[in-house]
């Protein structure tokens, strides 16, 4: 293992820390891009069973970049990665929470939260697009998908009796 990787994988996932208002879904399209097309790290779909395993296990959904860490680079890998996207926003959450409540009554703070709400949704709609985009091979597939966005939407349905047609679906081989 390469000195060098781990800077990479450090830099990447600090600097990602730090855009990711929200959570962790919201830089999952950036991940996907650094991961899987810039460094070759990931193939699409090592990156789709990573961020499947990292929703499925308990816990945040960060997890997704100690997976990545450790597909990269072992146990340090993943200690690294997990260490530069932790620390820089939690650095930096501490501060601004400091000056948010510092300045509870200015009437810019009511504006920077209307305004990063809808930056925050699109974001995540994209990081969906991207897994969506991924895994989605098959027009089976690329219904499943939509009708679960149309249940999750609009409907009345719990959303896990799609997943459990999913299941059905990937057991009989059509997805």
């Amino acid at each position: 293992m390469e000195a060098g990787v781990l800077f990479v994988l450090a830099r990447h996932f600090a600097l990602l820390s730090l855009l990711a208002f929200g959570g962790g879904n919201t830089v999952l399209p950036e991940m996907h891009r650094q991961a899987v097309d810039v460094s070759g790290w990931l193939t699409d779909q090592q990156f789709a069973d990573l961020f499947a395993i990292a929703q499925a296990a308990p816990g945040p959904n960060i997890l997704i970049v100690t997976l990545i860490g450790w597909q990269v680079a072992g146990l340090v890998g993943a200690l690294v990665a997990t260490a530069a996207i932790c620390a820089p926003a939690c650095t930096l959450t501490y501060i601004v929470a400091h000056l948010w409540d510092r300045f509870r009554d200015r009437p810019w703070r009511r504006v920077v939260q209307l305004g990063l709400a809808p930056v925050t949704v699109g974001i995540v709609g994209a990081g969906a697009f991207i897994v969506a985009a991924t895994v989605d091979k098959s027009p089976v597939a690329v219904l499943l998908t939509l009708g679960t966005v149309a249940v999750s939407l609009w409907g009345r349905l719990n959303p896990l009796w799609v997943l459990v047609l999913g299941g059905v679906l990937g057991a009989a081989g059509w997805v």
